[in-house]
């Protein structure tokens, strides 16, 4: 039987051994996951099932949408999340820490490139113009 991992204690050696991303990274990506799956369930789907990487990506943006609103690449950019790619480092290291599951399918180039920071984070905030005031 393999023994249960502790999840704190797995991201504290995380934290150490990858200094690139802070424990919030790790805590957030644990509940973004959670958040896909309850997408996932409501989608329609009774069993819970492994997500994929595009599906995850997605479901980081909805919840991190959701959770930070407007501040959200701020918080990014404390944890150090700058990218798709490092939710992928993130969701790697915890699968190697073995916190996390997959499947002999995934990689980290799942995560990548699937949107743009600025567009999928900063641009939902910013007032729309109106006609109104484009006139000189």
């Amino acid at each position: 039987m393999q023994k249960k991992i502790d999840f704190d204690q797995a991201i504290s050696r995380l934290v150490e051994q990858d200094k690139r991303y802070k424990t919030g990274a790790y805590h957030f990506m644990r509940d973004a996951l959670d958040h896909t799956l309850r997408q996932v369930r409501e989608g329609g789907e009774i069993e819970d099932r492994h997500v994929s990487g595009k599906e995850l990506v997605e479901g980081v943006r909805a919840y991190a949408l959701k959770e930070y609103g407007p501040m959200v690449m701020t918080v990014f950019d404390d944890w150090g999340i700058s990218s798709c790619a490092d939710f992928g480092e993130i969701v790697f290291n915890l699968i190697e820490a073995r916190v996390f599951g997959k499947t002999e399918e995934d990689t980290r180039a799942d995560f990548v490139g699937h949107y743009d920071f600025d567009e999928a984070f900063v641009k939902p905030f910013l007032p729309t113009s109106s006609a109104g005031d484009r006139e000189s």
